[in-house]
């Protein structure tokens, strides 16, 4: 009989052995198409034609949420505000010049299109919208504006800086 018991305890204690690991284990690594939650960068825009910020600072291959929100009461057709991110390098004087022409189109100028990285598009009174955006993973300054006639000459406009 003792031959058996010997097997029994190993057993047991083998058994033994795996219990109370799974609250000390280490956490399982995200599995593939997991992301790290985006950055959420808020801004407002109301009637006086200004942003609530215009520097944005990031890093290289960060991924970004921003949030436009128009808190403005003038109707859409008369105030509206978009959020547009241009790529490193882009005149936006020249862009906004270009938009403010572009009125069948939200004021984004089609020829332009391709200087486009990320934008919100145009927003009337109390209206909030959102884009998902991975930052440039080159290093400088990429610039946004309000593509809304005379928005960007009446200082809508900043920076995303990436560091």
């Amino acid at each position: 009989m003792k031959t058996s018991s010997i097997p029994l305890a190993a057993l047991i204690a083998l058994a033994l052995s795996g219990c109370g690991q799974g609250n000390s284990a280490a956490p399982a690594a995200p599995g593939p198409g997991t992301a790290a939650s985006p950055r959420v960068v808020e801004i407002t825009a109301n009637d006086t034609m200004k942003y609530s910020l215009d520097t944005i600072d990031a890093r290289p291959g960060e991924v970004l949420t921003v949030i436009l929100t128009n808190n403005g009461t003038v109707p859409k057709e008369v105030m509206g505000h978009d959020w547009v991110l241009l790529a490193g390098g882009s005149d936006p004087v020249a862009f906004s010049a270009a938009a403010s022409v572009a009125k069948d189109t939200d004021y984004v100028p089609a020829k332009l299109k391709g200087q486009i990285l990320a934008m919100i598009g145009l927003l009337g009174p109390r209206k909030s919208d959102q884009v998902t955006f991975t930052v440039p993973s080159a290093p400088g300054s990429y610039p946004f504006l309000c593509s809304f006639p005379a928005h960007y000459q009446a200082g809508m406009h900043g920076n995303l800086v990436v560091k």
